[in-house]
């Protein structure tokens, strides 16, 4: 391929179909012959290392408010790095604003003007600065003052270039608005969209919320196989992949459960983990086969006693991230503050929000049987015609199918709602006075799930009986029921004590403190279909 083809190649990877034109091919071309010429200059095209003693953000914080006549008396003397996001060039002077890294410990970007100067940095440098463009890293050193304008300026004594964007930038005033583009090349979205990079900022401090609270309450973080021989943990389809020395299929994990439970009963009382689970399932505002939960268990605990310690996890996230309680989401305002929760059973859930448009149910339903638990579904349908309902299939996989469409469209502050179906609920614990629902529970905010924890089933044999009804639904086709795993029972008969465990989605968290209406905004890199490139070479399509 020659040259010219190669660079329509490297032009194209930013385009769609939308702006066929948005790049001119010659671009890239030009930039190459820049660098050649800044090559000749003596300056390393891509240097191994620079040493900036300084970050943008601690000038800013260091000297913003020393006033023009200040910083003449004692200029400060400095040494950063940047990215070039705006360049005026004026005869033998010019400015430049750099834009700092994202940082860990920093809410936002900061931005600061650089001023060069022929008879400052000397001709070679200067001929160097003539050769930048929007998007260049580059270091500098030199002094600050204020300009005529008051802003605060770095005098340049001495530049370097750090590495040559090849490519343009986005332009400045219509932006990356692409969205699936966005998602695509998220180097881009970081770069020009200051807003983005505050939400994976805030989805760090989510994270170390999260870790720092389990800490103070003596939790040790444990880390679990990501492939696994038995997809277990969670109700849900698996990817599944081989590994070709044992010769043997292998599961990406769909939960980490029945290993940290394993640990417990090893002997480790209180763990967690933080890390990746894998859903072979639709895509989704709320859903990407992909995604990051928070687990942890307690021995000696019951799901009462992890209600409220997640729920106590979720508002000091709410604090650390946000700094206070009250959070936006879309048209709402969602307050974390522990007066503001509800708490309900499943029940009494479907009862409060059955539709008006339906016949009103009776004061306590009738849910002990799959007959009448189908005779509620098909008030429901009368009037919104929406769940499908089987009368073969167990009477609490009904009644939770039945909760999805009444209720959870209607949960917008934080809820929790607890007593599952045992049906539905295959690792929990049986509540002794009514064996069919468990000691389980959900927290809901914004109309999702965010949260699921239960008092554990520790009894080996009933947790066999529960894999058995499990393997019974797969044989009537359901593919996301649980497998068994002899393993896991095995290790039950060895002793679990009495525990309680949760899991939190990490991602749905992060788009409720964010503001952010889908989970790709909070996923740096979300799942997308492969991205189709029409060649423009002749030959490439021969």
């Amino acid at each position: 391929m020659s040259d010219s083809n190669r660079s329509w190649r490297f032009s194209a990877l930013w385009r769609n179909d939308k702006e066929p034109l948005a790049l001119d091919d010659k671009i890239y071309e030009l930039r190459r012959e820049k660098l050649k010429q800044i090559e000749a200059l003596g300056q390393p095209p891509y240097p191994n290392k620079y040493r900036a003693h300084h970050t943008i953000e601690r000038v800013r914080d260091e000297y913003e408010s020393w006033t023009a006549e200040q910083l003449t008396a004692a200029p400060p003397r400095v040494h950063l790095a940047g990215r070039i996001m705006t360049l005026r060039l004026m005869g033998k002077a010019g400015f430049a604003h750099l834009q700092s890294a994202a940082r860990a410990d920093r809410r936002g970007t900061g931005k600061l003007q650089v001023y060069v100067r022929h008879d400052g940095v000397g001709e070679k440098a200067f001929q160097l600065f003539k050769l930048l463009d929007i998007g260049d890293i580059i270091g500098v050193h030199g002094y600050l003052f204020r300009t005529k304008t008051g802003e605060l300026t770095i005098h340049v004594e001495d530049l370097t270039l750090l590495a040559k964007a090849l490519l343009p930038l986005p332009e400045k005033w219509h932006g990356l608005t692409d969205v699936e583009l966005r998602y695509r090349q998220r180097y881009l979205d970081l770069i020009v969209n200051p807003e983005v990079r505050e939400v994976f900022l805030a989805r760090s401090r989510l994270v170390k919320s999260f870790r720092n609270f389990l800490d103070q309450h003596h939790f040790l973080e444990v880390e679990t196989p990501m492939m696994q021989p038995v997809a277990g943990g969670a109700v849900a389809r698996p990817f599944v992949t081989h590994h070709n020395t044992l010769d043997m299929d292998l599961y990406l994990r769909i939960a980490p459960e029945l290993y940290l439970k394993r640990l417990m009963v090893g002997g480790f009382d209180r763990v967690y983990e933080i890390n990746r689970n894998f859903r072979n399932e639709g895509l989704g505002w709320r859903w990407n086969p992909e995604f990051t939960m928070l687990e942890f268990y307690q021995a000696y605990a019951d799901f009462r006693d992890i209600m409220e310690l997640t729920q106590d996890l979720l508002i000091q996230a709410a604090i650390d991230v946000t700094g206070g309680t009250k959070v936006k989401f879309g048209d709402h305002e969602i307050d974390w503050a522990p007066g503001n929760w509800t708490i309900m059973t499943m029940r009494q859930a479907i009862m409060q929000y059955w539709p008006r448009a339906a016949a009103p149910t009776p004061q306590m339903p009738d849910f002990s049987s799959p007959d009448r638990v189908g005779h509620l579904v098909q008030r429901f349908n009368q009037a919104r015609s929406h769940i499908a309902y089987d009368p073969s299939e167990p009477a609490g996989k009904t009644i939770a199918a039945l909760f999805e469409a009444v209720v959870e469209e209607q949960l917008i502050q934080p809820t929790i709602i607890y007593e599952f179906p045992a049906a539905v609920s295959p690792l929990s614990k049986n509540k002794p006075d009514e064996p069919d629902w468990t000691e389980r529970f959900e927290i809901f905010a914004a109309q999702m799930e965010i949260s699921n924890g239960f008092s554990e089933l520790n009894d080996p044999q009933e947790q066999r009986r529960r894999f058995e009804q499990q393997l019974r639904q797969r044989e009537r086709g359901d593919e996301e029921a649980h497998q068994m795993d002899e393993d896991y029972i095995r290790a039950l008969s060895f002793g679990l004590p009495p525990t309680g465990g949760c899991g939190v989605g990490v991602d749905r968290v992060a788009m409720l403190l964010t503001n952010s209406q889908t989970i790709r905004d909070v996923i740096l890199f979300p799942l997308l279909r492969p991205e189709r490139i029409s060649s423009a070479d002749p030959a490439d399509s021969a």
